[in-house]
């Protein structure tokens, strides 16, 4: 019979039988078990992370498929170095950002329809200075210093550079194309981060270019090393009172502390009860703005002009003006996106600063996602 059916039974037998047998020795005690002394705790050699910096990050933070990725990582970093800009993550992706927006990191980017649009232009500047058609037509039908006519050169031009070298030509060798071109090479930016070529001529009169000059500024700003160091420099080497760099972008497609300068205008304009152009430039027309305040400001005429003259300095912050102007409104944003319209030979698009600062705002974002 199976004891799993019948416990009761089973265990009665072993009483009974236990009864009958003969007494025995008690079992000698088991020797005492030794208990295992309790492992070590096993821990993790812990070694110090070396952040990522300087060159390995910018490394890090330019496009991952870019051409040339080590080449472009060396000129950034080396112009934040020459600059002596911290080469942080935030500084990194502001210029990464800027030079992705404005050229795709293209050293001397195309432009569609290059060719029609210089045309348009030089027109328009023939129109201005009274030349005849005639007179155009015969100056571009001239041979240039590489052998092909103006003209040639003119229709297979596609970057700024060769319209930039086309006009420079021209200028220096017939007195006639000063006329119509005012003196002025029409081509005002260039580059990958396409600075400003007047504001790379003022930087490297008052700071001297560390790099070897094969020619002119503005040879220097066609290149990748040269285009990167004056638009680093004019996008990062000044003192901004921003908390979102978002103006700081701004700034770099309307003039520096445009951003503040609009704010300031914004609120001058609601005190003053005359309205002003939100364009960042403290100009005549603020000026007059200005005047309807200068009892409550306890300010002569020549005092607010005086301090307008400082807005395109960090000083401005610190005048009578701009202080006064600001008690009086109590709680007001010190920065607001300036609303230019822009206008350019380059493009027959409406664009405008304040769509310009959000669009790079976005590639400064997604640069910063990449660590």
């Amino acid at each position: 019979m199976s004891g799993m059916r019948f416990p009761g039974l089973i265990a009665a037998v072993a009483v009974a039988l236990a009864g009958c047998a003969t007494p025995q020795k008690p079992a000698p005690e088991p020797p005492p078990v030794r208990q295992a002394k309790p492992a070590a705790p096993v821990t993790l050699e812990r070694r110090a992370v070396k952040p990522i910096t300087g060159r390995a990050l910018v490394v890090r933070l330019v496009p991952p498929n870019l051409e040339d990725k080590s080449g472009w990582a060396d000129d950034i970093h080396a112009s934040m170095r020459r600059l002596d800009i911290e080469p942080g993550a935030p500084n990194i992706c502001a210029v990464v950002a800027v030079t992705e927006h404005e050229s795709g990191f293209r050293v001397d980017p195309p432009v569609p329809n290059l060719a029609g649009l210089a045309r348009k232009e030089l027109e328009r500047r023939r129109e201005r200075a009274g030349i005849p058609k005639l007179m155009l037509r015969a100056t571009l039908a001239l041979p240039s210093s590489d052998g092909r006519s103006y003209r040639e050169r003119l229709s297979q031009a596609t970057t700024e550079r060769h319209l930039s070298d086309l006009f420079e030509d021209l200028a220096g060798r017939l007195p006639v194309a000063k006329a119509f071109l005012d003196g002025h090479n029409p081509v005002r930016t260039g580059g990958p981060m396409q600075v400003s070529i007047r504001f790379a001529q003022e930087h490297a009169a008052a700071v001297p270019y560390p790099y070897p000059k094969d020619g002119s500024i503005r040879d220097e700003v066609f290149t990748r090393r040269g285009g990167l160091y004056f638009g680093i420099a004019h996008l990062l080497r000044y003192a901004a009172p921003y908390d979102d760099p978002i103006f700081r972008f701004a700034d770099y497609n309307a003039g520096r502390y445009a951003s503040r300068n609009a704010a300031f205008q914004k609120v001058l304009s609601e005190l003053s009860a005359t309205p002003l152009e939100l364009d960042g430039d403290l100009g005549a027309q603020t000026g007059r703005a200005a005047l309807h305040l200068a009892a409550r400001l306890q300010m002569s005429p020549d005092d607010i002009r005086r301090d307008l003259a400082l807005g395109a300095t960090e000083r401005f912050e610190q005048s009578r003006l701009y202080t006064g102007v600001f008690a009086l409104a109590g709680q007001a944003p010190h920065a607001v996106l300036p609303e230019i319209a822009l206008r350019t030979a380059k493009t027959t698009r409406m664009l405008t600063t304040d769509g310009f600062a959000r669009r790079v705002a976005e590639r400064y974002r997604a640069c910063l996602a990449r660590l």
